[in-house]
């Protein structure tokens, strides 16, 4: 559904959104290890993250990645957008470019729906709202 870089960065937000309750700057070497992530891989998300600033970081000794409060804000739709366009939106779930309502693909409409609740979740969720799911302890973001 999305590309691997997105789903690396949501993520290493989320990681980095957990640490920064601490007041915590947090390297790219801890980010990869935390969420089991190749390290040059998500150094690079991260600076793209950055530049969007959906993400915060300060360079030196003491620097690092971390998130604000008005980061905590990002919804996962921005991530999504910043990460892999707008493809969620417009894109033909199995690839057709002509897929449209009065030219649909053989799952066009069955897919709408579920695409409709998809966009509502991203939409209508964001870093903070997932930082306080994982704070709960039922939830988590690397396997055991």
């Amino acid at each position: 559904m999305f590309s691997k870089s997105c789903e690396y960065a949501i993520k290493a937000m989320l990681f980095v959104a957990q640490k920064s309750k601490d007041q915590l700057r947090i390297g790219v070497k801890e980010i990869a290890q935390g969420i089991d992530a190749p390290e040059h891989f998500i150094a690079k998300i991260l600076q793209d993250l950055g530049k969007k600033k959906l993400i915060q970081s300060v360079k030196g000794p003491n620097g690092g990645f971390y998130m604000d409060d008005l980061n905590l804000q990002c919804a996962i739709s921005d991530i999504v957008k910043a990460i892999d366009g707008d493809g969620i939106y417009k894109d033909c779930v199995i690839g057709l470019k002509l897929c449209s309502e009065k030219h649909p693909c053989p799952v066009h409409f069955e897919y709408k729906e579920i695409k409709k609740n998809l966009i509502a979740m991203l939409e209508n969720n964001t870093i903070g709202n997932f930082n306080e799911k994982l704070d709960t302890g039922k939830f988590f973001l690397k396997n055991k």
